[in-house]
């Protein structure tokens, strides 16, 4: 099953959804900042991603700016942050099996199908 981290207010997250739609395959969607990836979710999708828990942070991001620039956390102690703020989780990040992509630029989707 294929599934979406989707936040709604983003024009990528968006594309990414309606390229999903238009390939006619199952998914579901998971909008992560209302149904919070538990750590153990955040693990999984960064061993699919093979990417460390601060190569998906948005860095641009007021909480990030505000409390985290200029911090060097451990990997477990990012994975904590992405729990407890949600917000600073790059997105859409879209997976299929083993295989995951943050789907930036959108078409990054048609990657993993």
């Amino acid at each position: 099953m294929i599934t979406i981290y989707h936040n709604n207010r983003c024009g990528k997250s968006r594309n990414a959804l309606c390229l999903l739609e238009e390939s006619g395959q199952k998914f579901q969607t998971v909008e992560y900042l209302k149904d919070v990836p538990s750590i153990e979710e955040i693990k999984s999708i960064l061993k699919k991603l093979k990417l460390k828990p601060h190569d998906i942070i948005r860095t641009k991001e007021t909480v990030y700016l505000e409390n985290f620039k200029g911090k060097e956390l451990t990997d477990a102690q990012w994975i904590q942050v992405l729990h407890e703020h949600p917000i600073l989780m790059e997105r859409p990040i879209v997976i299929n099996g083993n295989k995951a992509v943050v789907a930036r630029p959108p078409e990054k989707v048609k990657e993993i199908l």
